[in-house]
């Protein structure tokens, strides 16, 4: 058996990181990833006045030693939408004047579906250049003049449900989410783990979160906390033990029930696998997960499970390449608007090494094969895209070469050398 470990979880990072910067005293965190993604969150609680430092090998102290500031240049938050959408949600919140923008591909990444609740709060925000897009303005205000908000988010989005607690709970008032599906929910855990009386109730397949900011008079606990390892990056090596018939053990992994849903679609495909946890962090379940590889058969993926596995529908997919039968995915069409347009660049590279693959609107329908598989895929800058064709590349007699290698450090540094456990895979030139 191959045992892996991968790096802490990105999701999670985030909002230890920005949540330990509200605490009453200073956090202590192990196990923060060195991905660009989460250095941008460190970079903009700095430019914001916290202390984030390294203190002993492998440990971050975040604390915040002053007032909150308004930035002096505006606030680059990267890749990042969660760094920017939460981010956002804090700042209103907190009354606190900000720019933010970021690179190329998260400038094309909607920001109504934050901004549009926020400024029903009461936050004064304003788009820079083009409306639902980065750069954001918001005006600075006295903290606490928010507005009680009741919300059905359009799209069920843990980034939007983030940055509503986080207004609520810098603002102190009262929110009620009310979601259709129920996304990951780190941001509730985390927070009822440092004291915050956050409410999560099942109705049907959704969700109603309520906090009652403008009666809870307490603050939150410092963390000390380790970040358990991603089950997304942990997908892609999955899916590498699967093709290419390996047992595996991923060590010290992530195991929140809203992001295990991944887990499911495989063992739909016939795969044998077992998790056994082994304690908390900060809320947040841990432990070990097995895979025994099988024969794979295709499967059905619908609109329902989608906002628990967005991440993980490109690796699905190549595993869908190697199926036998069609596979379909439907319900995804938030894909389109991620760090690329998803759907468009799977269906594009499985044309070209060879798979047959119909791009829906919203979905793929990927039709399974064993004919060895030959090309350069195109990846758009996009960290999942190369990682799934990475995990491809693993399979018997495929040859695949990724035309940029470097992009995964936004998610998961490292990513090459961990799939080498299981085979080489060339860059293009």
């Amino acid at each position: 058996m191959t045992d892996a470990r991968v790096p802490g979880d990105k999701s999670i990072s985030h909002r230890f990181l920005i949540l330990a910067a509200l605490a009453e005293g200073d956090s202590r965190l192990s196990g923060v990833p060195a991905s660009l993604d989460v250095a941008s969150t460190i970079s903009c609680l700095r430019a914001l006045g916290v202390t984030v430092d390294e203190r002993e090998a492998g440990v971050i102290r975040v604390a915040r030693e002053s007032d909150w500031r308004p930035p002096l240049t505006p606030l680059d938050c990267g890749n990042s939408g969660t760094t920017a959408r939460l981010l956002i949600g804090l700042l209103a919140g907190l009354g606190v004047g900000a720019e933010l923008g970021g690179d190329e591909s998260l400038m094309s990444r909607p920001m109504d579906r934050v901004v549009y609740p926020l400024q029903a709060m009461g936050a004064r925000i304003n788009y820079a250049d083009r409306l639902d897009r980065l750069p954001v303005r918001l005006e600075g205000r006295a903290s606490g003049d928010l507005r009680a908000l009741r919300y059905r988010p359009r799209v069920s989005s843990a980034q939007v449900r983030g940055a509503l607690l986080l207004a609520a709970l810098t603002g102190r008032q009262d929110v009620e989410i009310l979601d259709r599906l129920r996304p990951r929910d780190h941001t509730e855990r985390i927070l009822r783990s440092m004291g915050a009386p956050v409410v999560s109730e099942a109705i049907g397949s959704g969700e109603r979160v309520h906090f009652p900011g403008a009666s809870w008079s307490g603050g939150l606990a410092p963390l000390d906390a380790t970040v358990p390892g991603d089950i997304s990056s942990a997908a892609f090596m999955v899916a590498a033990a699967l093709l290419t018939g390996t047992e595996l053990a991923v060590r010290s992994v992530g195991l929140n029930p809203t992001r295990t849903a991944f887990l499911r679609v495989v063992q739909e495909m016939g795969v044998k696998t077992e998790v056994r946890e082994s304690g908390f962090e900060a809320g947040e379940p841990v432990g070990d997960l097995m895979v025994s590889p099988s024969q794979l058969t295709a499967f059905v993926l619908d609109g329902d499970l989608v906002p628990q596995l967005i991440d993980e529908i490109p690796v699905l997919a190549v595993l869908a390449s190697r199926a036998e039968g069609i596979s379909e995915i439907r319900g995804a069409g938030e894909l389109r608007v991620k760090e690329s347009d998803r759907l468009a660049l799977l269906s594009a590279n499985f044309r070209a090494l060879g798979v047959r693959c119909e791009e829906l609107p919203d979905g793929l329908l990927v039709h399974g094969s064993s004919v060895p598989l030959r090309g350069v895929v195109r990846t758009g800058g996009d960290h999942r895209i190369a990682m799934a064709f990475g995990a491809l590349g693993a399979a018997p007699g495929c040859e695949i070469e990724v035309d940029d290698r470097d992009c995964v450090n936004v998610s998961f540094p490292g990513f090459w050398d961990t799939i080498g456990q299981f085979v080489a895979v060339e860059e293009a030139p």
